[in-house]
């Protein structure tokens, strides 16, 4: 359990700063920034389209499976190609993908909270102060009022630092506390093990 709640700490951290990184970019290098990312999505999508192509006149026994490479392998290498060519469509999704992701990284971050909570530790408060605050961030990215605004790009950005800033926080105040969280899920899983015995015992 620690060990999970060790990576946790780490894979949460280095996606802050990446988020981090992200926002400050959205903010003062808009433009290069989405650019950049429509570039990559769409070179990545037409190199896995020509593999798949590739793949499909490298058999020499075709079937309904490497007949579905063929299609896969057009179908995504356009795709790729329409994203390099039209890239500002890329900036309409990248709210909506990082909003689910950081709705989702709140919701974990609550769930420590709780726990928190249970062992009367007095930074619960906080943890769920900014878990709240950080699913808040993500409803606006994910919704998006701002969609047509000269300044969207740059808005996005500073939602992005903010909820990074507020998770590095929360993250490490989870970390601190890391051994009285783990023995706490212990001790819940021993009491629904004990609990679960004696129930299986009394219908015997």
């Amino acid at each position: 359990m620690e060990k999970v709640l060790k990576a946790f700490y780490k894979s949460s951290i280095i996606t802050s700063l990446i988020l981090l990184t992200l926002g400050i970019l959205l903010i003062f290098e808009s433009e290069a920034t989405i650019l950049s990312i429509s570039y990559i999505i769409g070179g990545c999508l037409i190199a896995a389209g020509l593999t798949a192509i590739i793949n499909f006149f490298r058999t020499k026994i075709k079937d309904s499976f490497t007949e579905l490479n063929i299609v896969y392998g057009i179908v995504t290498s356009i795709a790729g190609i329409l994203i390099i060519k039209n890239p500002h469509v890329i900036g309409s999704f990248i709210p909506i993908v990082i909003g689910v992701g950081i709705i989702i990284n709140s919701a974990m971050k609550l769930q420590y909270a709780f726990e928190l909570k249970n062992l009367h530790n007095h930074m619960w408060k906080a943890t769920m102060i900014i878990s709240i605050i950080s699913t808040l961030c993500g409803i606006i990215l994910l919704f998006n009022p701002f969609a047509g605004a000269v300044i969207l790009t740059k808005i996005i950005g500073g939602f992005i630092i903010a909820y990074a800033l507020l998770d590095i926080f929360s993250t490490y105040t989870i970390k601190k506390n890391v051994v009285e969280i783990k023995n706490a899920i212990e001790n819940d899983v021993m009491e629904a093990e004990v609990v679960d015995e004696k129930t299986t015992k009394k219908k015997r």
